[in-house]
């Protein structure tokens, strides 16, 4: 759960989470880098007298700038590839969970159980109790396994809605029509509001 004036992103829960924290902290440090390049050679540019314009019309100079950008791009590009591919796998689920998304609430369906269903409503600001948080709590909660792989087919009967659990590392569109499918698995037992 976030808390007030948090800068970072929530603690992670899945391992894809851990996956993208850390892709997320290789990237920030490449543009970092970059960043700090840019306003080196900016500076440089502002406080010394070109004296070497020739350097400018150079081949290897005109080289440099082209690959090296690229070189970046892959950096980025392979690691970034691989997180995709992660998060589309599907490992023989354990369990199969279908979600329906309603003008107010949603339904949750355990599909490898007879008859276990129910609804999950918004609890109204006025009936929470202290220490509820406001637009997160509902009535009832979904109730899953930790260490065993999940599929939640998602879809939804009327609008679009986004279904989201931020310390798993999930966010997947409902759309009318249409049926989604993604795969989560908890490392630590908790309470994780989306």
């Amino acid at each position: 759960m976030a808390y007030p004036m948090q800068l970072g992103f929530q603690d992670a829960t899945s391992p894809i989470m851990e996956e993208l924290l850390h892709f997320h902290d290789h990237t920030l440090m490449i543009v970092f880098l970059i960043s700090s390049l840019v306003l080196y050679i900016i500076s440089l540019m502002l406080t010394t007298k070109l004296t070497h314009t020739s350097t400018m019309d150079a081949q290897e100079v005109e080289t440099i700038w082209t690959i090296l950008p690229a070189i970046i791009l892959i950096m980025i590009a392979l690691p970034s590839l691989r997180i995709l591919y992660m998060m589309d796998e599907i490992n023989n689920p354990s369990l199969t969970v279908k979600t329906m998304g309603h003008q107010w609430y949603w339904s949750y369906e355990y599909t490898d159980y007879e008859d276990l269903s129910f609804d999950s409503y918004m609890i109204p600001t006025s009936e929470l109790k202290p220490g509820e948080l406001r637009l997160l709590e509902v009535d009832n909660r979904v109730v899953l396994p930790m260490e065993m792989t999940i599929r939640m087919l998602i879809s939804s009967e009327d609008v679009l809605h986004s279904w989201a659990v931020p310390s798993l590392g999930l966010k997947t569109d409902a759309i009318p029509g249409r049926l989604n499918q993604t795969t989560l698995m908890s490392t630590r037992p908790g309470l994780f509001y989306g």
